[in-house]
């Protein structure tokens, strides 16, 4: 990066706007409010805590430390082999994970790991994101992660629990080295609102060599901002770089079903859409997602997914916040991709702009 590129980003985010972030309900939250709020649930049990057993293969390796492979034996192995397709035993989950926090409390080299485990399984499959930012700041104050796995996961929690600002505070620690053009920090500036900061990153990683991630991420920010003109330009960008891994081919397929979605939503207006059930699909990560649309009284009352061969993992965690973010909103316009199971989110809003697209008169 030159100086004056730095300099030029550097004034590019010193110029961020403050804007409140709102939560269902219309309020805003301070830092300080935030902060009171996540050291009270994590350290509270959840309801359901006293009822829900513990109880996973004696034969894991808990501890870590052994080099252990398959699903009954390694941990990782069996988080996303087994407890990730099961969503029913994803309290189990949380529990054990725990457990494996309690386990390791001696050992400072993996006591990290197992809190960035846990507090991402609080995320994902419960959607408690307070006691997930607790986790999150218990395994930065011991030593952790302290960028993607942390800081990055964080910032997300601070921003969907209520407070803008104290989500930018934390992408600002980032700096400007090369770990600011993460993937997952060019996500964040982009569902944050910052499309400016977002592309400026995305530029970046761009000319790293990884020009497919890099506008695939600019044009997911400029679709979350309303540009859809320009986030089909980044998008035609995935296209014309060169081919080759299994990555690049997905990510263009994820551009090009984007760009279709896009230059529907350029002309949809839902109040021309009469009430009733709509049917559509898009592709996801394996195979297309069907999803049913019911309208009423001009607007979106439900988006179910009803046919899938995704994994259970990321279709929940998608029906459960992307299905959500675009009934709460009426529409299709600022929604942004949900964390954690990005592919298959756009695949619901995709589906749902065409099902919305084909019912319009």
């Amino acid at each position: 990066m030159t100086t004056g590129e730095r300099t030029g980003l550097l004034s590019t985010i010193g110029a961020f706007v403050l804007i409140p972030c709102c939560l269902a309900n219309g309020a805003t939250r301070t830092k300080a409010e935030i902060v009171k709020l996540i050291e009270q649930a994590g350290t509270t049990n959840p309801a359901w805590w006293d009822a829900t057993p513990l109880d996973y293969p004696k034969t894991l390796d808990l501890s870590g430390a052994k080099q252990t492979k398959g699903p009954q034996q390694n941990l990782g192995s069996y988080k996303w082999s087994v407890l990730n397709r099961q969503p029913g035993k994803w309290k189990q989950a949380v529990k054990l994970f725990h457990h494996v926090v309690t386990v390791r409390q001696n050992d400072r080299e993996r006591l990290s790991a197992a809190m960035d485990m846990l507090a991402s399984a609080y995320r994902d499959y419960l959607g408690d994101r307070a006691r997930a930012a607790y986790w999150w700041r218990q395994a930065m104050s011991k030593g952790g992660k302290p960028y993607t796995s942390g800081l990055v996961n964080l910032a997300e929690c601070y921003w969907k629990l209520g407070s803008k600002p104290a989500a930018v505070a934390l992408l600002k620690r980032y700096g400007l080295d090369r770990r600011s053009s993460a993937r997952s920090v060019i996500k964040l500036w982009g569902d944050l609102g910052q499309a400016q900061i977002a592309l400026a990153l995305a530029e970046r990683r761009a000319r790293s060599g990884q020009p497919d991630e890099a506008y695939l991420g600019a044009g997911n920010a400029c679709r979350i901002a309303g540009q859809y003109d320009k986030a089909i330009g980044y998008y035609q960008k995935v296209l014309a770089a060169p081919t080759g891994s299994r990555r690049i081919k997905r990510n263009k397929d994820r551009a090009r079903a984007s760009i279709a979605a896009l230059k529907l939503a350029k002309g949809l207006d839902l109040t021309r859409v009469p009430g009733g059930s709509y049917t559509s699909h898009a592709r996801g990560f394996k195979s297309e997602v069907h999803v049913q649309v019911v309208v009423k009284d001009k607007k979106i009352e439900s988006v179910n997914v009803t046919r899938h061969n995704e994994s259970p993992f990321f279709v929940d965690i998608a029906k459960r916040d992307m299905a959500k973010r675009i009934v709460a909103r009426h529409g299709i316009r600022n929604v942004d991709a949900v964390t954690g199971a990005t592919i298959t989110s756009e695949a619901i809003l995709n589906a749902t702009v065409k099902a919305l697209a084909g019912g319009m008169k």
